[in-house]
Protein backbone atom coordinates (compact mmCIF):
# COMPACT_ATOMS: atom_id res chain seq x y z
CA UNK A 1 0.00 0.00 0.00
CA UNK A 2 2.84 2.56 0.55
CA UNK A 3 4.76 1.77 -2.45
CA UNK A 4 1.50 2.96 -4.03
CA UNK A 5 1.23 5.99 -1.98
CA UNK A 6 4.48 6.66 -3.27
CA UNK A 7 3.41 6.27 -6.78
CA UNK A 8 0.43 8.52 -6.64
CA UNK A 9 2.73 11.12 -4.72
CA UNK A 10 5.54 10.94 -7.18
CA UNK A 11 2.85 10.92 -10.71
CA UNK A 12 0.89 14.16 -8.90
CA UNK A 13 4.26 15.88 -8.63
CA UNK A 14 5.53 15.55 -12.23
CA UNK A 15 1.90 16.23 -13.49
CA UNK A 16 2.34 19.17 -11.17
CA UNK A 17 6.09 19.99 -12.30
CA UNK A 18 4.79 19.74 -16.09
CA UNK A 19 1.41 22.09 -15.85
CA UNK A 20 3.55 24.53 -14.04
CA UNK A 21 6.26 24.60 -16.58
CA UNK A 22 3.84 24.93 -19.39
CA UNK A 23 1.95 28.02 -17.46
CA UNK A 24 5.30 29.83 -16.63
CA UNK A 25 6.05 29.55 -19.58
CA UNK A 26 2.96 30.79 -21.38
CA UNK A 27 1.62 32.83 -19.02
CA UNK A 28 4.80 34.14 -16.67
CA UNK A 29 5.43 33.47 -12.78
CA UNK A 30 3.05 36.11 -11.55
CA UNK A 31 0.36 33.81 -13.53
CA UNK A 32 0.62 30.54 -11.73
CA UNK A 33 -2.07 30.07 -9.33
CA UNK A 34 -2.84 27.42 -6.93
CA UNK A 35 -6.22 26.67 -7.52
CA UNK A 36 -5.91 26.75 -11.54
CA UNK A 37 -3.15 24.06 -11.08
CA UNK A 38 -5.35 21.59 -8.73
CA UNK A 39 -7.83 21.73 -11.29
CA UNK A 40 -6.21 21.23 -14.03
CA UNK A 41 -4.00 18.03 -12.58
CA UNK A 42 -7.31 17.04 -10.79
CA UNK A 43 -6.72 17.29 -7.11
CA UNK A 44 -7.74 18.75 -4.32
CA UNK A 45 -6.28 22.15 -3.54
CA UNK A 46 -4.30 20.75 -0.34
CA UNK A 47 -2.76 17.96 -2.02
CA UNK A 48 -0.52 20.37 -4.10
CA UNK A 49 0.90 20.91 -0.55
CA UNK A 50 1.52 17.46 0.29
CA UNK A 51 4.04 16.94 -2.23
CA UNK A 52 5.50 20.59 -2.13
CA UNK A 53 6.26 22.84 0.79
CA UNK A 54 4.49 26.00 -0.83
CA UNK A 55 4.17 27.18 -4.57
CA UNK A 56 7.64 28.85 -4.32
CA UNK A 57 8.79 25.08 -4.26
CA UNK A 58 7.13 24.18 -7.14
CA UNK A 59 8.72 27.10 -8.81
CA UNK A 60 11.83 25.77 -7.74
CA UNK A 61 11.44 22.26 -9.44
CA UNK A 62 10.35 24.12 -12.97
CA UNK A 63 13.38 25.90 -12.58
CA UNK A 64 15.70 23.45 -12.13
CA UNK A 65 14.27 22.29 -15.37
CA UNK A 66 14.78 25.58 -17.03
CA UNK A 67 18.52 25.90 -15.77
CA UNK A 68 19.08 22.45 -17.24
CA UNK A 69 18.23 23.92 -20.50
CA UNK A 70 19.54 26.73 -20.33
CA UNK A 71 23.19 24.89 -19.90
CA UNK A 72 22.45 22.56 -22.67
CA UNK A 73 21.84 25.40 -24.55
CA UNK A 74 24.78 27.21 -24.13
CA UNK A 75 27.10 23.90 -23.91
CA UNK A 76 26.02 23.15 -27.28
CA UNK A 77 26.57 26.34 -28.80
CA UNK A 78 29.76 26.19 -27.18
CA UNK A 79 31.03 23.26 -28.89
CA UNK A 80 30.62 25.15 -32.17
CA UNK A 81 32.38 27.89 -30.79
CA UNK A 82 36.20 28.95 -32.28
CA UNK A 83 38.65 28.35 -29.35
CA UNK A 84 39.63 31.85 -28.51
CA UNK A 85 38.41 32.45 -24.59
CA UNK A 86 37.31 35.75 -26.00
CA UNK A 87 35.25 34.04 -28.77
CA UNK A 88 33.99 31.45 -26.13
CA UNK A 89 32.66 34.93 -23.53
CA UNK A 90 31.17 35.93 -26.76
CA UNK A 91 29.99 33.01 -28.02
CA UNK A 92 27.90 31.86 -24.01
CA UNK A 93 26.72 35.26 -23.46
CA UNK A 94 24.52 35.74 -26.69
CA UNK A 95 23.82 32.17 -26.10
CA UNK A 96 22.26 33.64 -22.89
CA UNK A 97 20.36 35.91 -24.79
CA UNK A 98 19.17 33.80 -27.23
CA UNK A 99 17.61 31.13 -24.56
CA UNK A 100 16.15 34.40 -22.99
CA UNK A 101 14.28 35.71 -25.88
CA UNK A 102 12.90 32.22 -26.97
CA UNK A 103 11.81 31.43 -23.19
CA UNK A 104 11.31 34.69 -21.74
CA UNK A 105 8.48 33.93 -19.33
CA UNK A 106 10.49 30.64 -18.18
CA UNK A 107 13.95 32.96 -17.97
CA UNK A 108 12.51 35.49 -15.46
CA UNK A 109 11.00 32.80 -13.23
CA UNK A 110 14.83 32.38 -12.36
CA UNK A 111 15.32 35.34 -11.44
CA UNK A 112 12.15 36.04 -9.83
CA UNK A 113 10.82 33.08 -7.84
CA UNK A 114 10.71 34.71 -4.35
CA UNK A 115 12.51 33.54 -1.13
CA UNK A 116 12.56 34.38 2.37
CA UNK A 117 15.29 36.66 3.44
CA UNK A 118 18.48 34.95 4.61
CA UNK A 119 17.33 32.18 2.78
CA UNK A 120 20.25 30.06 1.07
CA UNK A 121 19.39 29.09 -2.46
CA UNK A 122 19.34 25.45 -3.30
CA UNK A 123 22.18 23.36 -3.99
CA UNK A 124 20.78 22.50 -7.69
CA UNK A 125 20.35 26.48 -7.99
CA UNK A 126 23.67 26.63 -6.80
CA UNK A 127 25.48 24.06 -9.11
CA UNK A 128 23.57 25.20 -12.63
CA UNK A 129 24.39 28.70 -11.74
CA UNK A 130 27.98 27.43 -10.86
CA UNK A 131 28.25 25.57 -14.51
CA UNK A 132 27.20 29.04 -15.83
CA UNK A 133 29.99 30.86 -14.54
CA UNK A 134 32.35 28.25 -15.14
CA UNK A 135 32.25 29.00 -18.83
CA UNK A 136 33.10 32.19 -17.75
CA UNK A 137 35.80 31.91 -15.28
CA UNK A 138 37.75 29.36 -17.36
CA UNK A 139 38.43 31.60 -20.61
CA UNK A 140 38.76 34.69 -18.39
CA UNK A 141 41.78 32.69 -16.65
CA UNK A 142 43.41 32.36 -20.06
CA UNK A 143 43.03 36.22 -21.34
CA UNK A 144 43.97 37.39 -17.15
CA UNK A 145 46.29 34.10 -15.85
CA UNK A 146 48.07 37.24 -13.63
CA UNK A 147 44.53 37.34 -11.39
CA UNK A 148 43.64 35.31 -8.24
CA UNK A 149 40.95 33.17 -7.75
CA UNK A 150 39.31 35.82 -5.58
CA UNK A 151 39.66 39.07 -8.45
CA UNK A 152 38.47 35.96 -10.96
CA UNK A 153 35.69 34.35 -9.43
CA UNK A 154 34.92 38.40 -8.98
CA UNK A 155 35.29 39.08 -12.59
CA UNK A 156 33.14 36.15 -13.47
CA UNK A 157 30.33 37.38 -11.66
CA UNK A 158 30.24 41.00 -12.57
CA UNK A 159 30.67 39.96 -16.21
CA UNK A 160 27.03 37.44 -15.73
CA UNK A 161 25.71 40.61 -14.15
CA UNK A 162 26.77 42.84 -16.92
CA UNK A 163 25.26 40.34 -19.79
CA UNK A 164 22.34 39.50 -17.60
CA UNK A 165 21.35 43.49 -17.21
CA UNK A 166 21.70 44.22 -21.08
CA UNK A 167 19.34 41.06 -21.82
CA UNK A 168 16.86 42.13 -19.21
CA UNK A 169 16.75 45.59 -20.13
CA UNK A 170 16.66 44.65 -23.99
CA UNK A 171 14.11 42.09 -23.57
CA UNK A 172 11.96 44.28 -21.68
CA UNK A 173 11.82 46.96 -24.13
CA UNK A 174 13.20 49.29 -20.73
CA UNK A 175 13.75 52.46 -22.01
CA UNK A 176 17.43 52.36 -21.06
CA UNK A 177 18.93 52.67 -24.24
CA UNK A 178 19.33 49.11 -25.07
CA UNK A 179 17.47 48.32 -28.41
CA UNK A 180 16.55 44.41 -28.76
CA UNK A 181 17.88 44.28 -32.30
CA UNK A 182 21.44 45.03 -31.00
CA UNK A 183 21.56 43.42 -27.75
CA UNK A 184 24.14 40.48 -29.50
CA UNK A 185 26.19 43.05 -31.25
CA UNK A 186 26.16 45.43 -27.63
CA UNK A 187 26.93 41.99 -25.89
CA UNK A 188 30.24 41.54 -28.27
CA UNK A 189 30.82 45.02 -28.38
CA UNK A 190 31.42 45.63 -24.40
CA UNK A 191 32.97 41.67 -23.85
CA UNK A 192 35.81 42.49 -26.92
CA UNK A 193 36.17 46.00 -25.22
CA UNK A 194 36.59 44.57 -21.72
CA UNK A 195 39.41 42.09 -22.98
CA UNK A 196 40.88 44.54 -24.85
CA UNK A 197 40.19 42.96 -28.54
CA UNK A 198 38.76 46.21 -29.94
Amino acid sequence: MAGKVAQRRAALREDLINIAQRRIAEDGLQALRARDLATEAGCALGAIYNVFGDLNDLVLAVNARTFHALGADVAAALAEAPQDPVDHLVVMAQAYHHFAAAHLHSWRALFDVERAPDTAAPDWYLHEMGQLFTYISDPLAVIFPARDPQDLALLTRALFSSVHGIVLLGLDGASAGVPSDDIDRMIALVLRQFAGRE
